[in-house]
């Protein structure tokens, strides 16, 4: 291992766990909606195009919020603005504890999306600030398992606290909120004593170690295919756009997935219990997978059929979940199409800041996640719809296919074009 391997390796020992665990306990209090709804839709008289609806009304408050918190976070430093994003979406997140009617679980939701907004697209732009490209998918990657480990942890201990049914008065799915919204608020004062705005105020690594990661930064610029750093350039870049695009069709999946997986293996006669341990399986294996094609991705330096091979998987994976009449082909079906859409985060989130810089970066990204994540909205509320009307899932697992399908077409016709050639780094 070289001096510059040496210094990366260590900042992400630094850096990397603190990050997993705040991403782990963000993704989680965003998705646990899905397994509190195990009891709650019931208890509230929530159909399934009302639990759709707000389950996705999250990402309406996300998108709308999402650039400007970003280029806040770029201008007064991430120690301060993620800690105040966690406090706010720890608060909220509580208070779902509370919702009785439709329009209170509507509110509740879209506020709690507007507080956490910024919070990921401004954990991958640091990222940038700390690690090159050539080793940026593999970190990324590391940092992104948060979100199926959020799964593993989040089933099991979900289910076990929906067990709490009656305590105190309170319902198991109340509970569930209250005790899930307080590691933010912790981890909240951890992040403001912590978490460095990046290497210059970074004291525990040494002059020469700053000056290495800063200087092997500035080494990649004159080669960035003339990098964007002005916010409004790099919101109109047809690369910024295009990446929107393919973003929104692969997070159709991941919350289509997300939000009801939980309810369908519930449905095939699992208890509560054990619900939560079925759906953590293919999550466990999925931390490995994500690891593995990130490091790949890197070793290769390729990104697109990186990008595109998982989208495509996930696409085939909900079309077969679709037509299949065995439950049990079903739950493979969806288990892979859970691993092969979280495979992308790694190579997709290793591309933009190869052609995005400073406020232009902050910006960049925060609109990618923040047009992507509004496929939050469709995904969850498809499937909901087709609950609805048809008493099955198969409509909705339709649409989520077609869409990964969409997005893996864009992702290879993107290859194709000379303004993509850093899509090969």
């Amino acid at each position: 291992m070289n001096e510059s391997d040496r210094v990366f390796a260590k900042v992400a020992r630094r850096l990397i766990p603190l990050m997993v665990c705040l991403y782990t306990i963000s993704f989680l209090d965003r998705v646990n909606i899905g397994f509190a709804a195990l009891t709650m839709n019931a208890d509230l008289g929530f159909t399934p195009e009302i639990y759709g609806w707000g389950a996705s009304i999250f990402f309406l408050g996300y998108f709308l919020f999402e650039v400007p918190s970003n280029v806040i976070l770029a201008r007064v430093g991430a120690r301060r603005w993620i800690c105040r994003i966690m406090v706010t979406w720890g608060l909220i997140s509580g208070a779902m504890a509370f919702v009785q009617t439709p329009m209170s679980f509507y509110v509740l939701r879209f506020l709690l999306g507007l507080a956490e907004a910024g919070f990921a697209p401004g954990m991958i732009f640091y990222l940038s600030l700390w690690f090159p490209a050539a080793v940026r998918a593999r970190y990324a990657a590391s940092y992104f398992i948060a979100v199926p480990l959020a799964t593993v942890i989040g089933g099991p201990l979900s289910s076990a606290i929906l067990n709490l049914d009656g305590v105190l008065g309170f319902q198991g799915w109340q509970w569930l909120f209250v005790i899930e919204a307080l590691p933010a608020l912790v981890f909240a004062i951890i992040v403001l004593f912590y978490l460095p705005d990046g290497p210059r105020d970074a004291k525990w690594l040494t002059p020469q170690e700053r000056e290495t990661i800063l200087a092997r930064l500035e080494s990649e610029r004159p080669h960035s295919h003339h990098p964007v750093g002005d916010v409004w350039k790099a919101l109109v870049d047809i690369r910024v756009l295009l990446f929107c695009a393919i973003y929104f069709g692969i997070v159709v999946g991941l919350y289509g997935v997300t939000f009801w997986l939980p309810l369908i293996v519930n449905t095939m006669g699992f208890s509560t219990s054990a619900t939560g341990y079925v759906v953590a399986i293919p999550y466990a294996i999925t931390v490995v997978a994500m690891i593995a094609w990130g490091r790949h991705s890197d070793a290769s330096q390729e990104r697109v059929w990186h990008l595109a091979l998982p989208t495509l998987l996930t696409a085939a994976a909900f079309g077969i979940s679709a037509v299949a009449q065995s439950p049990a082909i079903v739950l493979v079906a969806l288990s892979v199409a859970a691993i092969g859409v979280c495979s992308t985060l790694a190579p997709f989130w290793a591309m933009p800041p190869l052609f995005l810089s400073g406020a232009g970066a902050a910006a960049g990204i925060a609109l990618i996640n923040a047009v992507g994540n509004l496929g939050g909205m469709l995904g969850p509320y498809a499937v909901g719809f087709a609950v609805q009307r048809t008493g099955g899932y198969a409509g909705g697992m339709a649409v989520l296919a077609v869409s990964c399908a969409l997005a893996a077409i864009l992702v290879l016709t993107m290859g194709r074009f000379k303004c993509f050639a850093f899509a090969r780094r």
